[in-house]
């Protein structure tokens, strides 16, 4: 009588190995007529051939339900269910894939979007090609300016909410980008009341502003320290409801070595009544200075800037 462990050796009948108790050892390789055949080689190890209809392994699992197959007369094999690889566990080629399941789950659009904020070190997948690669923001937005048409209005920095501040100095200025700046004021007050709102402007990156009366002409030839921002009448009133400087105020063609000249289309109240706001600063301004600007501050004629805030944006070259 045999038991389980007995060991039978078998050659013959098409079958080449041994059965020891419940298992079964072929020691043959299969072939390619084989409709069902367990084979092994030393190089290949356990070997399945099959041949169907329409798949030639079929896996099951004890509910006789559908694990994998391999397709009749192809080299593919097809899940019925996920395919679970521990992170970090996968190789494409000869590239680990170190992504975890929820990073690459990112990239397919259906994810909740985020508040993260965007920083110039962050990178950014771009398909170059039909290469996946990764870059960072700051290499966006430098091709994004060079696709910026000429005459288009480009925001370039702001000056925040002013808290009593000497000076508001702005130096993103760039003339392989920009032909013409512009400014724009809200509720800009001063410290002191009946005060001017001029604008200096620098040819050494900010590190120098030029306060020189006789620089600068306001209107048709008056002298001033300044480019006017808001004059008439003066600023402040001491009135706590006062609205201050509203308004744009344009720097044209300041990279030219030329003269620098200025538009101020700003308004501004005295004593916190909208019917004052009449006072326009409808001021051009000229700075007889034949140098290239590349930085200004905005300063009152004494005293501080209170509060507001200023915003900076360059015009696109129209070449």
């Amino acid at each position: 009588m045999t038991k389980a462990r007995d060991t039978a050796n078998i050659v013959g009948g098409g079958f080449s190995g041994t059965i020891a108790g419940a298992t079964m050892e072929p020691t043959g390789d299969t072939a390619a007529g084989d409709n069902a055949a367990i084979g092994f080689t030393a190089a290949e190890g356990l070997i399945l051939t099959g041949q169907g209809s329409t798949g030639d392994v079929t896996i099951k699992n004890d509910a006789d339900a559908l694990v994998a197959h391999v397709p009749t007369g192809t080299t593919g094999i097809t899940f019925a269910g996920d395919v679970i690889v521990p992170d970090g566990d996968l190789i494409l080629g000869s590239t680990a894939v170190t992504a975890t399941g929820a990073e690459i789950n990112l990239i397919d659009g259906g994810t909740a979007r985020g508040t993260t904020a965007v920083a110039d070190g962050d990178g950014f997948l771009t398909n170059d090609g039909g290469t996946m690669r990764m870059t960072n923001v700051t290499t966006l937005a430098t091709y994004m300016g060079t696709k910026i048409t000429g005459g288009s209005m480009v925001y370039l920095a702001s000056s925040g909410a002013i808290s009593n501040a000497a000076t508001v100095a702005f130096t993103q200025f760039d003339a392989t980008k920009y032909d013409h700046y512009q400014f724009w004021l809200q509720d800009v007050r001063p410290q002191t009341d009946t005060e001017y709102l001029y604008c200096h402007v620098s040819t050494d990156a900010g590190s120098n502003y030029d306060t020189t009366s006789g620089n600068y002409h306001v209107g048709y030839d008056t002298d001033a320290t300044g480019l006017p921002v808001a004059r008439s009448g003066g600023i402040g009133s001491g009135v706590s409801t006062e609205y201050g400087v509203n308004g744009p105020f344009m720097l044209y063609s300041p990279h030219r070595t030329s003269y620098t000249k200025s538009q101020s289309l700003t308004n501004h109240d005295r004593d916190g009544g909208i019917q004052s706001m009449a006072n326009s600063n409808l001021g051009a301004g000229v700075h007889l200075v034949s140098q290239d600007v590349d930085a200004v501050q905005f300063k009152m004629s004494s005293g501080n800037i209170t509060s507001g805030e200023i915003v900076m944006y360059g015009i696109a070259n129209g070449t």
